[in-house]
């Protein structure tokens, strides 16, 4: 079922399929260019996020928007989404039952988007996405095609912040992500009609 971006903006407003929006100050769909070439998908919104309605706007936030344009782009350019739209009690991880009510919503801005590659931030974007054989340690910096759109999983900011020998294998997956983006994009004008 195709729905637009108002619909699926205002479901998510409205949204009590969990107990997660019992707590909630705001909802927090996602912010960016609606057609982007890269997606970014994070766990679930933390306190600022739920006071702010946007996600990624802490500390975690700062950093993934730095790491954004140490690649030659904007955070504007990028769609950032989360697994949950709803605040997590404490910040602890989504249940499953929490994450299996939002992944509709997830699945419908991605279809609405069509980006060329998804960023996974983090186990918990990872398991939900991708599903549960997948480990961040073991599987980050690799990508994963499904229905024609090139995943990578990487470890989460707030990881980053947290250990610091994170950053520099988070930032060669980025630096993938760069370049196997510039091969897509390029990929497509070279499949677009000469005039």
């Amino acid at each position: 079922m195709t729905v637009s971006w108002e619909e699926l903006l205002a479901s998510i407003g409205s949204c009590e399929r969990c107990r997660l929006s019992a707590s909630r100050k705001n909802t927090v769909p996602g912010e960016g260019d609606p057609r982007a070439r890269l997606m970014f998908i994070g766990e679930g919104p933390g306190a600022n996020e739920d006071e702010q309605g946007r996600p990624f706007v802490g500390a975690a936030g700062d950093l993934l928007t730095r790491m954004i344009e140490a690649i030659g782009l904007k955070r504007e350019d990028c769609y950032i989404a989360n697994i949950v739209k709803c605040r997590p009690p404490r910040n602890r991880v989504p249940e499953s039952d929490e994450a299996a009510a939002c992944l509709p919503y997830l699945r419908a801005q991605v279809a609405l988007v069509r980006p060329l590659i998804i960023v996974l931030l983090g186990a918990t974007a990872l398991k939900h996405t991708l599903g549960g054989d997948y480990r961040i340690t073991r599987d980050r910096g690799r990508f994963v095609e499904r229905a024609g759109v090139f995943m990578m999983p990487t470890f989460h900011p707030a990881a980053l912040l947290r250990d610091e020998s994170k950053k520099r294998p988070a930032w060669e997956d980025f630096k993938a992500v760069r370049d196997r983006l510039y091969l897509l994009k390029q990929s497509q004008q070279s499949d677009l009609p000469t005039p």
